[in-house]
């Protein structure tokens, strides 16, 4: 993959293995109503569609590594409709099944990116699963704080816990850029030349990835309070997340298919 189109495909695809890993692999499906599982499914097969059309744009003719990465989002975004189709016809085990396949369907999806990348795939799979882990975190308890909205009875544990997970996202990410370096990456008319230039794209996604540890920092302070309203303040403070973190991964993953 390559240029603008092979950049939004590592973001979006980060953004779906990562918020699909964090539903079904926590507690939250004995915690919250099928609702939440049916629009968070929703958005990501959205998402995994969109992945596939970003990959389709900005393939290369004979990589292999894009070739599989096409077929596994495709593969994945299937998957993720058969979901919400269960869940509708009220399904819920065999959502939840076939929920947990679609998690390793999305690692995959994710070790074949890693194969696009201008270096080594170990280093590469790495930086995205903990982009995965970032985004995910921030997706999820988005859209997490939004359904309190109507689930009044729902307790702070869930969205805590999405608290925590943005936390570790973060230190992830930042470790995940240390290990991808900062050196300057070749210019290229298809980006802003001041993204190419000494490194600066990966200062922007550290400061951004520093904006989002404050935010998370902020969130759980804003959680303390007893009122209901604390959670409607958490809930504001993750779209900020969303901005500073998807910001951060776009600048990151500028130099990442060389």
């Amino acid at each position: 993959m390559s240029g603008p189109a092979g950049v939004t495909a590592l973001v979006l695809a980060e953004t779906v293995a990562g918020g699909l890993a964090l539903v079904f692999v926590t507690p939250l499906w004995n915690e919250v109503r099928r609702g939440f599982f049916v629009l968070t499914c929703s958005i990501l097969a959205l998402f995994s569609a969109a992945v596939w059309g970003s990959v389709s744009a900005g393939r290369v003719t004979g990589d292999d590594a894009g070739t599989w990465s096409l077929r596994l989002a495709l593969a994945l975004t299937f998957v993720l409709l058969a979901v919400v189709v269960l869940l509708l016809v009220r399904r819920a085990t065999w959502a939840r099944f076939v929920g947990y396949a679609a998690a390793p369907l999305a690692v995959g999806m994710l070790g074949a990116m890693a194969g696009t990348a201008d270096g080594s795939w170990l280093v590469a799979f790495l930086q995205l699963l903990a982009g995965a882990a970032f985004l995910g975190a921030v997706l999820d308890g988005l859209l997490l704080g939004h359904w309190y909205l109507t689930d009044r009875g729902l307790t702070r544990t869930p969205i805590n816990r999405y608290t925590n997970l943005l936390l570790v996202g973060v230190a992830l990410e930042a470790s995940a850029l240390v290990l991808g370096g900062f050196g300057p990456t070749e210019a290229t008319p298809e980006f802003n030349p001041l993204l190419t230039s000494a490194g600066l794209a990966s200062w922007i996604a550290l400061g951004m990835v520093a904006a989002t540890a404050l935010i998370g920092v902020m969130i759980r302070i804003t959680l303390r309070g007893p009122r209901a309203s604390a959670v409607q303040a958490a809930t504001g403070f993750f779209y900020l997340a969303v901005i500073t973190a998807t910001t951060a991964e776009f600048a990151a993953k500028v130099g990442f298919l060389g």
